[in-house]
């Protein structure tokens, strides 16, 4: 679980229900992130509605904080909980490219002398 989750509302109440549901879609995300980084990793969530003309819009925008880099992700769509989805996607794809960029090098070294010291299957 995500230690560090701020959830704010602009125009727009954030109740029990809407909090419970941001943490369960994106607490897990950690698991996304190498293992370095997830104590000093941090999460703001910015739940927005549309202005006098536009209250059918509804946003959601997050930052996310990691060591050496920020990742942001924003949707928009006519249901808050949908954007939460979209942006949870989005967010899952963007940290599996963080991952395999700051992962740990050494884990694929490893793996490739496992299987270069495995001996061939024979028939």
């Amino acid at each position: 679980m995500i230690q560090k989750l701020d959830i704010n509302g602009v125009h727009l109440e954030v109740g029990d229900d809407l909090k419970r549901y941001v943490q369960k879609k994106l607490g897990r995300l950690d698991r996304y992130v190498p293992r370095h980084a997830r104590e000093s990793m941090h999460l703001e969530v910015k739940l927005k509605e549309g202005k006098a003309k536009d209250r059918s819009e509804r946003t959601c925008e997050i930052v996310l904080h990691l060591p050496g880099e920020n990742i942001a992700v924003k949707e928009t769509t006519i249901n808050i909980y949908a954007a939460i989805d979209i942006v949870e996607t989005k967010l899952r794809h963007q940290l599996k490219k963080y991952k395999d960029l700051h992962a740990s090098p050494r884990l694929g070294q490893r793996l490739l002398t496992k299987l270069k010291h495995r001996p061939l299957p024979t028939e």
